[in-house]
């Protein structure tokens, strides 16, 4: 294990990004842990409050990354110093996409529906951190034929906001690593809800729509309860009423 770690990651100059791949998983669970504990009123466990404003985790989270950015731009370029201020960026991401459905919203939404987001985002950052561990870059692929680099990473981009349209978030996000993927997801049906349903065949086409229906409750929906349940056994249930339903942007 040790010549593993010595070899793949110290030696390939990954020890920042693989300091900043634990602290983020590990900064997750450590804050959902501390939030369950705070909704069950467990011990001391408490919201940070200043008077009768509730501080969210967000905002420790913000400066972290900050300090984090900001040391990794003037680090000396020693890894092991540039490998702890990652790890200090890596608590900070974790913190900030905890909350991201706050950001997304602007409404707290930490324990509604909508919160699921938070965790989504936190899925899709390590996943994409680990695809970068283990070596694979976005948008690059070999394909044995003499392609020019820069039409290679334009076509592979714009698969990828193809597959993301038609509501394929994970094929798209992979497929940024596998580019194979992204031809496999910009020419399926897009998924009922995506804008590319919408656009192309909601109104034009109920056919395809029908169709689209039918694999997502099929083939989707199964997936996604199983997937839902995985996130609420790590980050907790999601189970009060929407507040965003019916409000308005002011």
């Amino acid at each position: 294990m040790g010549n593993w770690f010595q070899q793949s990651i110290v030696a390939t100059g990954r020890l920042p990004l693989f300091c900043y791949f634990v602290m983020l998983i590990a900064a997750f669970i450590a804050t959902r842990i501390n939030v369950r504990l705070i909704r069950a009123k467990v011990g001391w466990f408490r919201n940070v409050n200043v008077g009768e404003m509730h501080i969210h985790h967000v905002v420790f989270g913000v400066v972290l990354m900050l300090v984090g950015g900001v040391t990794l731009i003037v680090s000396p370029g020693s890894q092991v110093g540039t490998a702890v201020a990652a790890s200090v960026f890596g608590v900070g991401s974790a913190l900030v996409l905890d909350e991201f459905a706050l950001i997304l919203h602007l409404h707290d939404v930490y324990w509604e529906e909508e919160g699921r987001t938070s965790v989504d985002a936190v899925f899709i950052a390590v996943a994409v951190t680990g695809l970068l561990l283990i070596g694979l870059r976005p948008l690059t692929w070999d394909y044995g034929t003499p392609v020019n680099p820069a039409a290679l990473i334009v076509a592979n981009l714009a698969l990828a906001v193809v597959t993301l349209l038609k509501g394929k978030i994970w094929t798209g996000m992979a497929g940024l690593f596998v580019p194979p993927m992204l031809l496999v997801g910009a020419v399926r049906l897009a998924r009922p809800g995506s804008p590319w349903a919408y656009w192309f065949f909601a109104r034009r086409s109920p056919r395809k729509m029908a169709r689209a229906i039918h694999r997502e409750e099929r083939w989707r929906r199964p997936v996604i309860k199983v997937k839902i349940a995985f996130q609420e056994f790590l980050s907790g249930r999601h189970d009060l009423p929407s507040t965003r339903r019916g409000r308005r942007h002011t």
